[in-house]
């Protein structure tokens, strides 16, 4: 399910015991895919007894990390195979930013540290080695100072024995078109192409690839608690990890401490992932037209239209120009539709790519070019993030394998959501070609009294998690509340602009108290319309870095 790799709230604000767990960790389980009993949760109790005996040997971080040296980095050891916790082993890498002790509102007296809080920002195929950076912004400095602030890159992510589907010298393409409804022929190509990838993935990664699934990031996490000394488990995941974060609670509940999913993956197995991706291309047409009618609404500024149509014919004038003539040789309809995509996921770039469409129709196609062209300097880390997501996403369930089925599926909901819909069916088709064994999707559930009050966040017009999954994943997780952000869509509201919802996040991590029945938040204010301040919301390729 594709979402931003992750900029969220978290990522807007800084860029884009020994584990043994008793045989009852996870109470009705035994019949369930990696339930006790399973080989799988054997050889991931053993690997957390080692990781927690060994612990994890912080230092300066390596220059490839391109972190500061207020982080110290360190490894984790994990199976390749949980079944086989004594065959290959593989490090994921981790940073950490040590609990500060202070209390902004209170400088005079210490806080006492609660442990370690690890941070998952997405994906899949999203890194988190630069969330402890996020305690120097005044919405975190409370919790930074409770807490030790941990990420990490999960398997396969970064220099966590990283995957890799085609050479990265050859993953961006551009000037690119993206016809919202295609014809055969162009169909015929991205099938082509989808064969290809998904044999790419297996030729490149041979039988390890099968190993890259959100049940292993469960049980990864869990041997990653255990390095770090936590007893109990205290983390936040965003997008996609909320899932594998839902996965962690219900296979490991008597190891959490204190859990928050912010914008939530829907958890129901029967939705993972093709279903998911479909709900989620008709959340972002909604999404879609909250973003016009915001710049229809700046019509004297930016004058792309006086209404949201209005605003639709100047961006369809401008995909018709560039399929014509691409912008400086590099961006065509696939690209710009790739960059206003991102608009999808955070409002704080309207103002940004407005701007840019409005200066290209009236000649300046510079700030387009800025925003939309892939960068080449980026193409080995969108390629690795791209690989992760695939993988991850076609090894963790079933997927139609019938080229008629996701033909039938987009053509009928290209008829009502057509931003989005083919766009986001290009990018999962290759799992209609994969090679690897898939995964049954584990059915997240727990009962009263099994896993601790957590606490979920969500966007009520989310369109890259869309908001009935934190509704669905609230009804699975007893004692779980929801904070939701009414009348708002920006995706990742944790920490945010938001004071509301971070008043609610900071009491839950500071206290453990939630909200007795959930709570709504006003919408933060919407973006001002304004020019551009720099190149710093670029897109990443050319084609937004969607994941979940």
């Amino acid at each position: 399910m594709r979402a931003a790799a992750l900029y969220t709230a978290v990522g807007s604000l800084l860029l884009t015991t020994l584990a043994a767990a008793p045989a009852d960790s996870a109470p009705g389980l035994p019949d369930r895919p990696g339930g006790p009993g399973s080989a799988e949760f054997r050889g991931s109790v053993l690997a957390a007894a080692r990781a927690g005996a060994a612990g994890i040997r912080f230092g300066k971080c390596p220059a490839e990390e391109e972190l500061p040296d207020s982080l110290r980095c360190g490894t984790v050891t994990v199976p390749l195979d949980y079944a086989r916790p004594d065959g290959k082993q593989i490090k994921l890498t981790v940073s950490r930013a040590e609990a500060t002790g202070k209390n902004p509102r209170d400088p005079e007296h210490k806080v006492e540290r609660q442990g370690a809080l690890v941070y998952n920002p997405g994906g899949p195929g999203a890194s988190g080695m630069f969330f402890p950076l996020i305690g120097v912004i005044p919405e975190w400095k409370r919790i930074a100072g409770a807490y030790d602030l941990v990420g990490y890159a999960p398997r396969g992510v970064g220099r966590s024995a990283p995957l890799s589907c085609k050479d990265p010298k050859h993953f961006f393409k551009g000037p690119t078109q993206a016809p919202a409804h295609p014809s055969e022929s162009f169909k015929m190509e991205r099938i082509a192409e989808a064969k290809a990838y998904a044999r790419g993935c297996a030729e490149r990664s041979g039988d390890a690839l099968r190993h890259y699934h959100s049940l292993n990031n469960a049980r990864d996490l869990d041997v990653l608690r255990a390095a770090l000394g936590e007893d109990r488990l205290t983390f936040m995941g965003a997008s996609y990890g909320t899932y594998f974060g839902a996965l962690y609670a219900t296979l490991f509940p008597s190891h959490v401490r204190r859990m928050v999913f912010d914008s939530v993956v829907n958890p129901d197995p029967g939705g993972v992932w093709y279903r998911n991706n479909l709900d989620q291309s008709a959340a972002f047409e909604a999404r879609w037209a909250d973003f016009r009618a915001w710049v229809a609404k700046h019509d004297d500024v930016y004058g792309l239209g006086a209404t949201p149509d209005g605003v639709l014919r100047s961006y369809e004038k401008a995909a018709a120009q560039l399929a014509a003539e691409p912008a400086g040789g590099k961006v065509g309809p696939g690209q710009l539709q790739g960059a206003f995509l991102q608009a999808g996921y955070y409002d704080d770039y309207w103002p940004h790519r407005a701007h840019a469409l409005s200066a290209y129709l009236k000649g300046d196609p510079q700030p387009l070019i800025d925003q939309a062209a892939p960068v080449t300097e980026a193409a080995a880390e969108a390629e690795n993030g791209n690989a992760v997501y695939t993988a991850v996403e076609c090894n963790d369930a079933p997927w139609p394998t019938s080229w008629q089925v996701w033909d039938r599926d987009n053509t009928r909901l290209a008829r009502t959501a057509p931003f989005e819909t083919w766009d986001n069916a290009w990018m999962n088709l290759p799992c209609a070609y994969w090679q690897a064994p898939r995964q049954t999707p584990l059915d997240v559930r727990t009962g009263p009294g099994e896993l601790p009050p957590v606490l979920i966040l969500a966007a009520e017009r989310d369109g890259a998690t869309p908001y009935a999954g934190a509704l669905e994943l609230r009804r699975r997780l007893s004692g779980s509340a929801l904070v939701t952000e009414r009348g708002a869509g920006t995706h990742g509201i944790a920490g945010g602009p938001n004071q509301c919802v971070n008043a609610h996040l900071d009491t839950y991590l500071l206290t453990g108290r939630l909200p007795a029945r959930g709570a709504d938040c006003a919408p933060h204010p919407e973006p001002r319309p304004a020019a551009p301040v720099g190149r710093s919301l670029k897109a990443s390729s050319g084609k937004a870095a969607q994941g979940a």
